[in-house]
């Protein structure tokens, strides 16, 4: 009889537990994320169109945007602060992050957001002598269902040799790593999956896409660099996946995914 009781236990806990898997995402608690590398504004005709970038965006409909290769009052970007136009165009809240000062102007990192920031940090990132600096923007976030997020962006090093992207990916994991809030860390990462910089950072943090979703080049994509990373694991379920077939925009295909956090418990 015990044995019958227990088999009926197991079932309905099973039972219990697939519905819960079931159930419908809880739309206070979902965030749309999206990154992408805009290689400063210019296009793949040749162009500078920030309205054509800002399309691309605005299609996805996305609540956070970490971007790339982002131009502030540069000679080149024509004097344009880029995260605030996008901003403007795309009615989300922009934050600039300077990696370094370059061209007249400064170059950089850039979030877009359809929520007020909470907080905002600049994290410098190490990297050798001769070698250009790069850094990470962090912003937290309040979502509609009352929980706060940390939404983090960076652009690792781009050089054939790997130690900067490796001492970056480590600093990276240590500072953004500090404590249980829930974390999505974005960017384009310049590795791809098997080298040793995201081998070190998927030892903590989801990765949201199989090995080979390729980002780059946009117009044949052969490689995987473009990331989405999430954690804890337990606290994302992972709702939408996509390599944007866009390859016009930039050099680099944009990436968007959909995650809802789970309650704490």
């Amino acid at each position: 009889m015990n044995y019958f009781r227990s088999l009926s236990f197991l079932f309905v806990t099973m039972l219990f537990g697939s519905q819960i898997l079931a159930q419908a995402p809880d739309s206070s608690r979902i965030v749309r994320v999206l990154t992408y590398n805009i290689l400063h504004g210019k296009t793949l005709k040749g162009d500078f169109d920030l309205d054509l970038i800002a399309s691309v965006i605005s299609k996805e409909k996305p609540d956070l945007v970490a971007l790339q290769e982002v131009d502030y009052k540069t000679n080149r970007a024509k004097k344009y602060d880029l995260v605030t136009e996008l901003g403007i165009r795309t009615d989300m809240s922009p934050l600039f992050a300077r990696a370094m000062y370059y061209d007249s102007g400064e170059y950089g990192e850039g979030i877009l957001s359809k929520y007020t920031f909470l907080s905002t940090k600049n994290h410098p990132l190490p990297f050798t002598e001769g070698k250009e600096p790069r850094a990470a923007a962090e912003v937290n976030v309040v979502l509609k269902s009352g929980d706060t997020i940390r939404f983090v962006g960076t652009h690792l090093d781009h050089e054939a040799d790997d130690y900067n992207r490796f001492i970056q990916a480590k600093e990276l994991d240590r500072v953004i790593r500090r404590d249980d809030v829930p974390t999505i860390l974005v960017g384009d990462l310049n590795e791809t999956p098997e080298n040793r910089g995201m081998q070190l950072l998927f030892k903590n943090w989801e990765r949201s896409f199989d090995d080979n979703a390729f980002t780059f080049p946009s117009d044949t994509p052969i490689k995987k660099i473009d990331y989405v990373l999430f954690r804890p694991a337990q606290r994302w379920r992972i709702l939408e996946k996509r390599v944007i077939d866009e390859r016009v925009a930039s050099d680099h295909r944009p990436v968007l995914v959909v995650l809802e956090l789970l309650p704490e418990n």
